[in-house]
């Protein structure tokens, strides 16, 4: 068993909550502001607004692992909390809280199991410092792509 991390970053975006859901909702745009994330797909489409399960890739720094997440809590605009099924230990959640009719703050908190294998290689103090930086640099290319006028694909 190997050591669990969490990491929590926040933003302001100049944007309403149901706007920022629908944004964080789509998906398919996951790798445009998550830099370590390579790909997310719908496993099981049990909902019209956001898959229960999906697989995703994560790819950094010459290392790629894959799992499987569901979400175990979803209240539109709201919060959406998660865990992995399967592959990499991971679990998190994100929550909105409208500030004003044009302004959500975004709260992200994802915690992940090192690896056994890496946990000796990896100082976790130094591993945390670099994840919660490149988490705040994924959720401020969010904030860019939500106040940038992106249109999320439908879901349809």
């Amino acid at each position: 068993m190997g050591r669990w991390l969490e990491h929590t970053v926040i933003s302001n975006i100049q944007a309403p909550a149901e706007r920022v859901w629908g944004v964080w909702s789509d998906l398919s745009a996951m790798p445009l502001w998550m830099s370590w994330i390579e790909s997310v797909k719908t496993v099981d489409e049990e909902t019209n607004t956001l898959p229960d399960l999906t697989e995703w890739t994560l790819a950094a720094n010459g290392f790629r692992f894959k799992w499987k997440a569901r979400i175990t809590e979803r209240i539109d605009a709201q919060k959406l909390q998660w865990g992995s099924v399967g592959g990499l230990p991971t679990k998190g959640v994100v929550r909105f809280y409208p500030e004003d009719l044009d302004r959500t703050v975004v709260k992200l908190c994802v915690s992940y199991e090192l690896p056994k294998i890496l946990a000796p290689l990896m100082e976790p103090s130094v591993l945390g410092g670099i994840v919660t930086k490149e988490l705040q640099a994924n959720l401020d290319r969010f904030k860019e792509l939500v106040e940038s006028g992106y249109t999320p694909s439908s879901t349809d």
